[in-house]
């Protein structure tokens, strides 16, 4: 990888009537420099398809998470199991979860 001696940036290979060199976007070539025959070159890029995580509905065994006085907007009972999850960029607040103690319905906290 080579960079240019005038701006910096990184230059690019280039072929013309078989010769090959290097040229950068600012108009320098190494076409007259010492390095007229420049080493061929590929640039590649692999791209993998990133799945997103699933959010993680909790199940039986809820008896571990912490209850809250949170009233189910299903049922209207009372008590709420609850756990947060980091669901944007990290400079964004968590998401709170809650799932209800008696239906075992379960919804985002709004507030």
């Amino acid at each position: 990888m080579l960079f240019c001696p005038k701006c910096g940036s990184m230059m690019s290979p280039k072929e013309e009537k078989g010769k090959r060199y290097f040229a950068c976007s600012c108009g320098y070539t190494t076409k007259n420099a010492a390095q007229t025959s420049a080493p061929k070159t590929t640039i590649k890029e692999v791209v993998r398809d990133v799945k997103k995580e699933a959010v993680a509905v909790v199940t039986e065994g809820d008896t571990t998470l912490p209850l809250t006085d949170e009233q189910c907007p299903k049922c209207k009972h009372p008590r709420a199991f609850w756990w947060t999850k980091q669901m944007r960029a990290s400079d964004e607040p968590e998401t709170k979860f809650l799932k209800c103690e008696s239906c075992k319905y379960s919804w985002r906290d709004r507030n």
